[in-house]
C-alpha cells in the first residue's frame, strides 16, 4: 500500500515558535482534523527553526491593553492540548531545542516523545506569572521532580526524561525527523481499527482528566493578572528580553 498515512504537523511561528492565541487555535483546528480522516493513521507533531515551542506570544499579551489576547489563549491552549489528548490516533511529538509552557502542554499530552539530544523540557510559568501545564508536566516527570521544575523554573534535558521513560527515544539533532518518522511508520503499519481502540482505552484508564486540570490551573493565570503579579512578571521578562 506504499507508505502509511502520516499527518505531519509542523509548528512555525519565528523566531522562537511562542505561539500567536489564533495560533493555538488553528492548531488545534488542525490536530482535530487529522484525527477525524479515516486515512490517518498517526500524527506527526514537529517543528521548524530553534526550539520546538517556546510557550504562548507573551508579547502578543503585553500589547493587548485589556485580557482579550489572555483569554484567547487560554481557551487555545486548552483546545491545542485537548486536541492532542483526544485525537483519536497516537500523536508522536518531535522535539528539538527547547520545550517550554505550551511545549510542555503538546508534548505531555502526546502518546510518545522522539526527542533530539539537544532538547530541554521546562515550565517557567512562575517566572512569567503565569500557571498552567503542570497537568502535562506530571505526565511527564515524578510528582517532586515536577513541583521542583515550577518552583525553580528549571528545565530538564531529553536524556533526563529518557532515563525517567517519558521520551521514547533520544537522537542526534540532525537524525529527529529520520528517528520520528520510523516510529510513526511502525505505529501506522498496524491494524487501524485496533490502534484506535487501543487510544481509546488508554485515555479511559488515565487517572487525571487532563482537560479539567488544565482548565482549573489556567483559572489561578488570570487570577495573578487580575491583581498585577502577572504584568509585573510578564514586564520582567520583557525587560530582561
Amino acid at each position: 500500500m506504499g507508505e502509511p498515512p502520516i499527518a505531519e504537523i509542523v509548528l512555525d511561528f519565528p523566531p522562537v515558535n511562542a505561539v500567536p492565541a489564533a495560533g493555538w487555535q488553528s492548531l488545534a483546528d488542525l490536530i482535530t482534523a487529522a484525527g477525524a480522516d479515516p486515512a490517518t493513521r498517526v500524527v506527526l507533531l514537529s517543528a521548524r527553526g530553534r526550539g520546538f515551542c517556546a510557550g504562548v506570544d507573551i508579547k502578543e499579551m503585553q500589547r493587548d491593553p485589556g485580557h482579550e489576547v489572555l483569554l484567547a489563549a487560554n481557551r487555545g491552549c486548552a483546545a491545542a492540548f485537548a486536541a492532542v489528548y483526544d485525537c483519536p490516533v497516537p500523536v508522536i511529538a518531535a522535539v528539538h531545542g527547547f520545550c517550554l509552557g505550551g511545549g510542555i502542554g503538546l508534548a505531555g499530552n502526546a502518546d510518545l516523545i522522539v526527542a533530539a539530544d539537544d532538547a530541554t523540557f521546562g515550565l517557567p510559568e512562575v517566572d512569567r506569572g503565569a500557571l498552567g501545564a503542570a497537568t502535562h508536566l506530571a505526565r511527564l516527570v515524578p510528582p517532586h521532580l515536577m513541583r521542583a521544575m515550577v518552583y525553580t523554573c528549571r528545565p530538564v534535558t531529553a536524556a533526563d526524561l529518557h532515563r525517567l521513560g517519558s521520551v521514547h527515544q533520544v537522537v542526534p539533532a540532525a537524525e529527529l525527523p529520520a528517528a520520528a518518522r520510523a516510529v510513526a511508520e511502525v505505529i501506522a503499519a498496524k491494524d487501524p481499527v485496533v490502534i484506535r481502540r487501543a487510544k481509546e482505552a488508554l485515555n479511559g484508564i488515565d487517572p487525571v482528566d487532563v482537560r479539567r486540570s488544565y482548565r482549573f490551573e489556567q483559572g489561578f493565570t488570570f487570577e495573578l493578572t487580575l491583581d498585577g503579579a502577572g504584568d509585573r512578571a510578564r514586564r520582567s521578562f520583557g525587560e530582561r528580553r
